[in-house]
């Protein structure tokens, strides 16, 4: 033990999976890790950084004070237990929300729109 593995592992695959690969020392082939939720994206070596450039280049298009207000509230909601998560969010959001014009989420609403015609 040590590093935070026995803690983290088990929250992101589950405490079942997490204990057979501890007691085991197995280990797991991509497609089986990113089935787990250990890997977002198993790609062929050739298409790994055309596919980190799209994602960061997705992630660059995001207004940087919302990303990191947005990464803080995961971050702390996921450190928190879901209810305590919801209502973090709840309350966020509802102060975020106010300080938007109905026009500002209107375009945003486009956008969001377009984008995912886009990704078909």
């Amino acid at each position: 033990p040590g590093w935070g593995l026995s803690q983290k592992l088990s929250r992101m695959i589950g405490i079942s999976r997490a204990k057979e690969l501890a007691f085991t020392g197995n280990f797991l082939d991509a497609e089986t890790a990113q089935a787990w939720g250990l890997v977002n994206h198993v790609v062929e070596p050739d298409a790994l950084l055309p596919l980190a450039v799209k994602l960061a280049s997705d992630m660059a298009g995001i207004d940087p004070a919302f990303l990191a207000n947005y990464k803080r509230l995961i971050d702390d909601g996921y450190a928190a237990s879901f209810g305590e998560g919801l209502a973090l969010e709840a309350t966020r959001s509802s102060a975020a929300n106010s300080a938007v014009a109905p026009e500002e989420v209107e375009a945003r609403r486009a956008a969001v729109q377009e984008r995912g015609r886009g990704q078909g």
